[in-house]
């Protein structure tokens, strides 16, 4: 954060008689109880609330300077929430003076240590040999002495890590118990993540934003200019066969060839976030050109050069807004055609001499070759 010249209470009290003083012609009173120094003294405090405003609004702008709360708040607008507290764990053993009877404990059961300042509970652990369903909770037998059961701390945090022996209390009665003791210490227990950590794990979320994926790759080549269409094909090479590991890139900026500083920029903004480890490649798109030909009739009253014009328009535009690897549907050409006013009827449509769909790979693009409107 930038430094910020702040002044104390009395520097600023003195600054105001020094420049009133200074700038004043006969001497003037700032002796403790008069009314100058009342007034500078009433300055102070106003500027001192102020003062402390504005580093309040310094530190929570950022997240290198906020703290607590306001660190929350910070990292909540990226989705960011802190790590909470993990409670402590581990297992205490009960054991009783008189084994003749059989006695339950269920889970929930409360142990604590001598100074009642740590409590554990009993968890459940179907894995454990004196686990009973049944009865819901660890059995200890008739002749059996003593059971070892886990616990985890009531209170998550670092406060739960307890050493040997730690854990002396039985809170909750158990009929047929007489003690508790943990053998061996307690583990586990982490506070809630600390500003430091997470503001170290907030950059590595802004870092690994640069995921390699295909998304990722996408937005690179999206981010190169505007207009842009492009197709990212995995796992096959340019030729159509399979290679592990490889991608291709085929952009094309609307022309149907781009210029070889296109794609330049384009491998460069790849290159800066594709996987390791890959072979990849970026190439323009073959052009696959489309003949249309449609035979128009004009509405009366209408010309019919210009309503063939205003049709050989709609169409070349249909296909000129075909992206990278966009089919072009035979249909289509008579629905835009049928789109423009003064059109009474229409017949002979052709495509490229035929009546199917012009397809396109994802290394092609469809241009505009020949139109005729009859």
């Amino acid at each position: 954060m930038t430094t910020l010249n702040v002044q104390t209470f009395d520097q600023l009290v003195t600054s105001q008689a020094a420049a009133i003083q200074g700038a004043a012609t006969p001497l003037l009173d700032f002796s403790v109880g008069s009314i100058l120094r009342a007034i500078a003294e009433g300055n102070a405090g106003v500027l001192l609330w102020l003062q402390s405003l504005i580093i309040q609004v310094l530190t929570t702008t950022r997240a290198s300077t906020s703290v607590g709360s306001d660190l929350d708040t910070w990292m909540a607008d990226y989705g960011l929430t802190r790590l909470p507290a993990a409670p402590a764990t581990g297992a205490v053993t009960l054991s009783r003076f008189t084994a003749s009877q059989q006695a339950v404990v269920s889970p929930g059961t409360v142990v604590a240590t001598g100074d009642l300042t740590k409590r554990y509970t009993v968890t459940t652990d179907a894995t454990n040999s004196a686990w009973s369903a049944s009865l819901g909770g660890y059995v200890l037998a008739p002749g059996v002495a003593s059971l070892s059961v886990p616990v985890q701390a009531v209170t998550p945090g670092s406060a739960g890590n307890v050493v040997i022996g730690a854990v002396s209390l039985i809170q909750t009665a158990i009929n047929g118990v007489s003690t508790v003791t943990n053998g061996a210490p307690f583990a586990g227990g982490l506070d809630a993540e600390s500003d430091a950590a997470f503001r170290i794990r907030f950059g590595l979320y802004v870092a690994s934003l640069a995921k390699a994926t295909k998304t990722a790759i996408a937005g690179a080549i999206a981010s190169v200019q505007q207009g842009l269409s492009f197709t990212v094909t995995e796992a096959t090479n340019y030729a159509g066969q399979n290679q592990a590991g490889s991608f291709y890139v085929v952009v094309d900026d609307g022309s149907g060839s781009p210029p070889q500083s296109l794609l330049t920029a384009v491998a460069t903004a790849i290159e800066a976030i594709r996987p390791v480890g890959t072979s990849w490649a970026v190439f323009g798109p073959t052009v696959v050109l489309a003949n249309p030909n449609l035979t128009v009739v004009a509405a009366t009253g209408y010309s019919h050069a210009t309503v063939s014009g205003a049709v050989a328009n709609a169409v070349g535009a249909l296909i000129s807004g075909l992206g990278l690897g966009v089919s072009l549907p035979y249909s289509q050409l008579a629905a835009v055609a049928w789109g423009v006013p003064g059109v009474a009827n229409i017949t002979g449509v052709m495509l490229n001499g035929g009546t199917a769909d012009l397809p396109a790979t994802p290394q092609q693009v469809i241009r505009v070759g020949t139109i005729t409107v009859n």
